[in-house]
């Protein structure tokens, strides 16, 4: 775990939760003089966020309530800008507007990313700039390809990452990822019905 990380999620509340329940010593360390880095991307964190088809994000309200929501789209449709930078197109909903609204109040933004095939999980903090697509074309451009109304560019200023245990994840695949095998598997299907159509023309 990076400093960054720690220095962010342990705060004084939780590392007294630690200290009652027996890991402050082991999670101490992360906060160490010794300890650096976790706030900035490397080509392992950004490759693995090019190729998320979705993550789930948690934004606060003026009212201190966290909301989680979803966010996809096609395999790449998160754009990393720099290794402090990552940005998405933002297109119209439901026009609710609570993530939108809740970093209007505050720009802090939690994010985890799953891939559930090979139970690996990255979690990110940021403050996120909202901006006009029309006041910056060529960001647009680079963030969307398609006819979709784009309502806002979600820019975000990573603050720190973390790998997260992999433990519990549940190995979920879709049709995409299964279809190689369900090839096969038709094929052989095939195969067994044109052998058993032969057999029963020979009796």
């Amino acid at each position: 775990m990076p400093l960054a990380f720690a220095d962010i999620a342990f705060t004084p509340k939780v590392r007294a939760e630690q200290e009652r329940h027996g890991s402050s010593k082991a999670y101490g360390k992360f906060l160490s003089d010794e300890r650096w880095g976790g706030d900035r991307l490397g080509p392992e964190e950004a490759a693995f966020l090019s190729e998320r088809d979705g993550f789930f994000q948690a934004s606060v309200s003026e009212s201190g309530w966290p909301y989680v929501q979803f966010r996809g789209g096609t395999p790449g449709f998160i754009k990393i800008l720099d290794d402090q930078t990552i940005a998405y197109a933002d297109y119209r909903g439901n026009r609710q507007y609570i993530s939108a609204g809740n970093l209007a109040h505050s720009s802090r933004l939690s994010i985890i990313a799953m891939d559930y095939p090979n139970q690996r999980r990255l979690k990110l903090w940021g403050e996120v700039e909202l901006i006009d697509p029309e006041t910056d074309p060529q960001l647009l451009g680079q963030l969307h390809a398609g006819k979709e109304t784009v309502e806002r560019i979600v820019k975000i200023r990573l603050s720190a990452f973390d790998w997260n245990c992999p433990r519990h994840i549940p190995r979920r695949f879709t049709l995409e990822e299964l279809e190689p095998e369900l090839a096969l598997l038709r094929k052989r299907l095939s195969e067994l019905e044109a052998e058993n159509a032969q057999l029963k023309r020979t009796l």
